[in-house]
């Protein structure tokens, strides 16, 4: 089948993919568009564990001011070369996860962040309102893993959806940037401040405020 420049251009637009890379997921596929993506995120995928053993202590401290200055975002990522450090796609990337931060508010960058006595908090609020709700010790013991599944993808700054594509996580962002520079990065660490946090107030919907500012 003969593969197209508009094709390519679709497939490189969808996946963010190099040219070539795109024509030759479309040669192997046969054209068929899904078969391609598929074909490509495999190959991230592998290029990603490949290098997961690289040392990566090069980056940014990147930062995000929210609109007012009423939330503020540190935060480090790391890659393996300065020369990257320095690129487009690198310092996009620093940037979006800086905003999501500031939208969405995670404790930690991965759940192996998550203290023990976090978890056992949590699972012990889970536990009293799967009591409250009158379920048999055997059923609760279910319904609390699964909420503690679900309350760690909201804390874990990998396992967010990404607010500006939320049919990817932060961590699939992050193994197609990676892919794409042909470097292992990132996210090691972040620290969020927010005016007259831990001070009863009236909540606002950060994430909507964010996504409206990057014309979402």
């Amino acid at each position: 089948m003969s593969i197209s420049a508009s094709m390519v251009k679709e497939l490189r637009e969808r996946t963010g993919a190099g040219m070539m890379d795109c024509k030759k997921a479309l040669v192997e596929s046969d054209g068929d568009m899904d078969a391609a993506i598929e074909f490509l995120q495999k190959k991230q995928l592998a290029s990603a564990s490949k290098r997961a053993g690289k040392i990566a202590a090069e980056g940014l401290v990147g930062n995000y001011i929210h609109m007012g200055g009423r939330i503020g975002v540190l935060l480090e990522v790391n890659c393996e070369t300065d020369f990257v450090a320095r690129s487009d796609d690198f310092q996009g990337f620093v940037k979006d996860v800086a905003m999501h931060i500031a939208a969405t508010g995670p404790l930690v960058v991965s759940s192996d962040d998550l203290g023990a006595d976090e978890v056992a908090q949590q699972k012990k609020i889970f536990m009293g309102q799967a009591a409250e709700e009158g379920k048999p010790e055997h059923i609760a013991e279910k319904i609390v893993e699964g909420r503690l599944k679900k309350w760690a993808k909201e804390v874990c700054l990998l396992e967010q959806a990404f607010v500006k594509d939320p049919d990817k996580s932060i961590e699939q962002l992050q193994t197609e940037i990676g892919s794409k520079i042909g470097e292992k990065i990132s996210v090691r660490r972040f620290v969020r401040f927010e005016v007259g946090e831990g001070i009863e107030k009236a909540e606002d919907d950060f994430a909507a405020e964010v996504a409206a500012q990057a014309g979402l």
